[in-house]
């Protein structure tokens, strides 16, 4: 019977959805590819062992098997793919326009919404972090020299503090919540104004009054050929002196040289990040610099996170099989 059954590709690993992907069993046949990189991979799908496959579920990680999914894979890629589930609200692994060019073109989805409270919840960490300078004592304090000699310049209460968002999606939306419980006032940019509700009385400004006008900005946009480095020296020298950046979404939408810039001259007074540009390689600039919190990529890094974001996933690949349809296709694949 398994023969009559699709076939389901597993690309990374279920690390906690164990039940739910054992039950796609019922109505397709679950495969893993032999190929442990890019090149066998690629082999792997020439040579046609992974043909009849309908639906593939991808994670973050098996980057480290398959490689980008880029013009190069999808001309490879079985032409039986039509689904592809990517475990992860950001998608910049997967090229969406040579996805959608395929004939057939492969569906993309993603998790949109799964990591909002998680991902906000470490946005809110950093921003007080930074504002308070916990991480020069922090430092200090495991050197056996208490808050530090000498002690930090003090720090800044939140109260008050214009937080500039750019990017006001669903991470976006959530952090303005927290941020709000500790009394700060949210700005937002996005390329379209959001509806009053959807809002909630966050004003609405361009792009340069964004810059101008926050105390902290927080970067909360996906990362595509429009917002690669949209933060860089120019943009540093639009904004206040003194500035906190913080940014979870995808380390290049800054231009990190320019960060390290603006941080040595004191330009940009702190910062906290959880992406990268060259993960998991850091530049050295932040790593010398205490005035700079990292954190290694842990924005969705819960128990709870990864379980709903796993389940998701195998929701948009059972829905495929059962009805042709994703529960969360891609906004650039809303039309096909």
């Amino acid at each position: 019977m398994s023969g009559t059954k699709p076939k389901v590709l597993l690309l990374g690993q279920i690390d906690h959805a164990h039940a739910s992907w054992g039950s796609l069993g019922d109505i397709a046949e679950l495969v893993k590819p032999a190929a442990t990189n890019r090149a066998e991979f690629i082999q792997e799908c020439r040579d046609g062992n992974l043909d009849g496959v309908v639906a593939a579920y991808r994670t973050f990680g098996s980057v480290e098997i398959t490689g980008l999914i880029d013009e190069e894979l999808v001309g490879v890629l079985p032409k039986s793919l039509k689904y592809l589930a990517h475990c992860g609200a950001g998608y910049d692994q997967v090229d969406v326009h040579a996805c959608s060019a395929r004939e057939p073109p492969i569906r993309v989805s993603n998790v949109p919404t799964a990591v909002d409270d998680a991902t906000a919840d470490v946005n809110m960490f950093l921003i007080i972090g930074t504002l308070r300078n916990f991480n020069t004592s922090m430092l200090a304090l495991r050197e056996g020299k208490w808050r530090g000699q000498p002690p930090p310049a003090l720090g800044h209460d939140p109260e008050g503090k214009v937080l500039g968002i750019l990017g006001m999606g669903g991470i976006g939306r959530n952090l303005k919540k927290k941020a709000e419980a500790f009394g700060m006032k949210v700005i937002y940019h996005n390329r379209r104004k959001l509806s009053d509700e959807l809002a909630d009385g966050a004003r609405y400004v361009s792009f340069d009054e964004l810059l101008k006008e926050s105390d902290v900005l927080s970067l909360n946009l996906p990362l595509n050929k429009n917002t690669r480095h949209i933060i860089s020296r120019a943009e540093f020298a639009k904004m206040k002196d003194g500035v906190v950046i913080v940014n979870t979404a995808r380390g290049a939408v800054i231009d990190e040289a320019a960060l390290v810039e603006a941080l040595d001259s004191g330009k940009v007074l702190s910062a906290g990040l959880d992406v990268f540009e060259e993960e998991p390689k850091i530049h050295p600039g932040l790593l010398r610099n205490p005035n700079v919190m990292l954190v290694p990529h842990m924005g969705t890094w819960t128990v709870e996170t990864q379980t709903a974001m796993e389940e998701w996933a195998i929701e948009n690949v059972r829905l495929a099989l059962e009805t042709g349809k994703l529960k969360s296709p891609v906004p650039e694949q809303a039309d096909l």
